[in-house]
């Protein structure tokens, strides 16, 4: 049965109604807690389509990811003015590139905020993050003028903590929801902008539910996000059911809480200890044996990589990332997709073939 999940305007609405502040978040990896311990929530900003994408193409190469391109020309059509604040992870050179664009030329009417992430899991990319996260604090103490103790700081962590496990049993328990592939996704990703409260109390009442094990040739999905949606209906119509995913918005967020006691190195931790992700440079044999293990564990027959294009980070990977999984027995088919058009006839093509050839 679907769920009822509100609208991205009205929690929005709602938000700034009750004296919080909203900060726009472009992907990936950020401290959700952090933001809400000062009161302001984060609504992430992934490339929204059908937006005029030459305000943004005016000052980016062509060859620029969409969901840059699109951040761009959002924000350039003052979509974004309802914002406190932008807060840009350094995800790729894309973004970072963004950053400075708007620091140094376009300069909207908001703050940006960057955040740099490091590329590995040793000690010092803890300390780094950790360090990295103390100065975006001290930031955000200078907008806001408050400051959050370290009790108030981990409440707010042990809030999102429990949201990143109930999105765990989300996809533990995800055969027997009852949830068809779009709307498992559509209540995924809506933790995008619902605070933690709201968006636990949604996955609690799915994971009430228990129905019997949805029928279709189970598939893995990895790339960035899921956009346009559509292929989510797509695969269900040729009778495919996506049994898990690697997707940088979904199945790269699982995060695994900290240990430590201290605020700053706990979060650290959790965004360290991340599933491989090719954007903070996690070494392909990783990937492969995470996939490998994920694709055992759900029965997954194939991977789809559903990339969006010009994607530099996915991309790269790609040809070395496959043939590793052709060799421990896991086929795969790549589809790259710009999220400004509909998919083309093509694509839901090489969808069915895909699905024909896994059941043969």
């Amino acid at each position: 049965m679907p769920i009822n999940i509100p609208q991205r305007k009205a929690v929005i609405q709602d938000i700034k109604s009750r004296g919080g502040m909203v900060a726009a978040v472009l992907p990936i990896h950020y401290p959700r807690a952090l933001l809400r311990a000062f009161n302001i929530f984060p609504v992430e900003v992934w490339g929204p389509p059908r937006v005029d994408v030459s305000l943004g193409g005016s000052q980016l190469q062509s060859y620029v990811c969409a969901i840059v391109q699109n951040a761009l020309s959002f924000i350039k059509m003052g979509a974004l003015e309802i914002a406190d604040l932008i807060l840009i992870p350094h995800t790729c050179d894309s973004l970072q590139g963004l950053t400075s664009l708007l620091i140094d030329m376009v300069k909207p009417p908001s703050p940006v905020f960057p955040l740099y992430l490091p590329r590995g899991r040793r000690e010092e990319d803890v300390i780094f993050l950790a360090e990295e996260l103390q100065s975006l604090y001290a930031g955000l103490a200078e907008l806001t003028g408050r400051r959050p103790t370290d009790a108030e700081l981990l409440a707010a962590i042990a809030r999102e903590e429990l949201c990143d496990q109930l999105s765990g049993r989300l996809y533990e328990q995800r055969q027997t929801l009852g949830l068809g592939n779009l709307d498992f996704y559509r209540l995924l990703r809506s933790r995008e902008y619902l605070p933690a409260e709201e968006f636990a109390a949604l996955a609690e009442s799915a994971l009430a539910v228990e129905a019997a094990p949805l029928p279709g040739t189970p598939l893995l999905l990895s790339g960035i996000l899921p956009e346009p949606m559509m292929v989510l209906d797509l695969i269900e119509e040729m009778k495919g059911l996506v049994v898990a995913d690697d997707f940088a918005g979904c199945g790269r967020r699982l995060y695994r809480p900290g240990l430590s006691p201290e605020p700053f190195r706990r979060l650290a931790e959790s965004l360290v200890a991340a599933p491989p992700d090719p954007t903070r440079g996690n070494a392909i044999g990783d990937r492969v044996q995470f996939l490998v293990e994920m694709a055992a564990k759900t029965y997954a027959r194939g991977v789809i990589f559903y990339e969006v294009k010009f994607c530099e980070p996915e991309l790269f990977d790609l040809p070395e990332l496959r043939a590793a999984l052709k060799e421990r027995g896991l086929v795969s088919l790549h589809i790259e997709v710009d999220i400004n058009n509909p998919l083309p006839q093509q694509t839901a093509t090489r969808i069915g073939a895909f699905l024909e050839m896994l059941n043969h």
